[in-house]
């Protein structure tokens, strides 16, 4: 299954969450998308519900189904913690969110971007790979060549704070994931418990 390419906003509206963080999908219609408007004909099974976190941890995130699902299973195979919990800690090391968390970018999309593009380092190297699992320690910068970009520049000073777990030097325009994100400091919309019943079907 490919990447989603379509509105973000009808999807946002649609899964009752804002997929580019911002909040303005939700602002002027707080409700799911069609020529009625306003309805309370959602009644959704199990199985629905499942299918409707999963969907929405998936598009958060910007990923294809086959990437989710790779990075769900390599989440069982951590020993300590819940399955759940261990999944969303893989996804927000992507280096892609990562670069979104420190306000090189205002979205995942745009995070994912400058990434392909070379315009993030890792450790002082170019790494293109917006997949990449970035471990604790490690040093998330911009390309010297790329410093001056205005999107990157833009960004940076429109971000009004950063998680706990990051450190970021304005100056050298550099960050650090200095420890792996608690589960209140990740996304207290998503219900990861039905993602796991979901794919333990």
């Amino acid at each position: 299954m490919s990447r989603f390419t379509g509105s973000t906003w009808k999807k946002s509206r649609r899964l009752g969450i804002s997929l580019s963080g911002t909040g303005k999908e939700l602002q002027r219609r707080p409700y799911a998308p069609g020529q009625h408007g306003p309805t309370s004909r959602e009644n959704l099974s199990e199985y629905g519900l499942q299918l409707k976190e999963k969907q929405k941890l998936r598009y958060l995130y910007g990923m294809n189904e086959r990437q989710f699902f790779n990075l769900f299973q390599q989440a069982g195979k951590i020993r300590e913690g819940e399955h759940g919990t261990n999944f969303m800690i893989l996804l927000e090391q992507r280096l892609d969110n990562l670069v979104y968390r420190l306000g090189y970018a205002t979205t995942r999309a745009q995070a994912r971007q400058l990434v392909n593009h070379g315009h993030i380092t890792v450790d002082g190297k170019r790494l293109n790979i917006p997949s990449y699992t970035v471990k604790v320690g490690q040093v998330i910068g911009v390309r010297e060549k790329s410093r001056n970009l205005t999107v990157i520049q833009e960004s940076v000073e429109s971000l009004y704070g950063r998680p706990d777990y990051l450190e970021f030097d304005e100056d050298k325009l550099e960050g650090k994931l200095t420890r792996l994100p608690e589960r209140e400091e990740m996304p207290a919309e998503i219900q990861e418990a039905y993602i796991v019943e979901y794919y333990n079907r």
